[in-house]
């Protein structure tokens, strides 16, 4: 593959690593407009899969579910591991990013993770957030929600993003790693998880973490 095309590449799907992370207010400097006048896009990712999104979990988070007798898990390809983290695969997606200002929202698309997701238990209760989609021009991760194995409602706002504390992107060998996104239990997760649980105690806004997306480049 010629360099400047394997670069190019590479850079795109780099840029396509914010979509998690970058605040939504408009700024920066105008790029050209094409020749119909509509802005052109900086970078576009067709086909992204590949690789995870992590989520640290907060310790607030984690002395809340103690509180109401949640046990947290994972079903599917996700993982909790022994350090606190939630993982989950990326299985698909597409991104398109726009120079601040242009086009509002400036990212487009979305990050799949089919196949995987967290289940909170409590007695003979089980309720399973699963197949999360990352919709970036809203900030929002939605998700199918069931319980006991039963599906009660699909592509539900689950959680809502915050990339004012993002860190300065980071490549590890051949592969592009960005942190510092806060993960908040949105509107519609809160209510949805009181009356299931019989509990008033979930607030919205609730930190669950940190993420970390890790994608290749190559």
């Amino acid at each position: 593959m010629p360099l400047r095309r394997s670069l190019r590449r590479s850079l795109a799907a780099v840029a396509g690593l914010a979509l998690l992370a970058l605040p939504l207010a408009a700024c920066g400097d105008d790029e050209a407009e094409g020749a119909s006048g509509a802005p052109k896009p900086v970078a576009v990712v067709e086909s992204l899969s590949g690789e995870s999104t992590a989520i640290k979990l907060d310790q607030g988070f984690v002395d809340a579910l103690g509180d109401l007798k949640l046990t947290p898990g994972t079903t599917g390809g996700g993982k909790l591991t022994k350090e606190g983290s939630l993982v989950f695969p990326i299985t698909g997606g597409n991104v398109t990013v726009f120079t601040p200002g242009e086009v509002s929202p400036y990212v487009i698309g979305q990050i799949q993770h089919e196949g995987s997701g967290l289940t909170l238990t409590s007695g003979g209760t089980t309720v399973r957030l699963s197949n999360f989609n990352v919709d970036p021009g809203v900030s929002r991760v939605y998700g199918d929600v069931a319980v006991n194995g039963k599906t009660v409602v699909t592509s539900a706002y689950l959680f809502k993003l915050d990339g004012r504390t993002l860190e300065p992107l980071q490549a590890k060998g051949g592969k592009a790693v960005l942190t510092g996104t806060k993960v908040e239990i949105s509107e519609v997760a809160a209510p949805l998880l009181n009356k299931t649980f019989g509990t008033k105690a979930v607030k919205a806004g609730l930190l669950v973490g940190i993420a970390t997306i890790t994608v290749e480049t190559k």
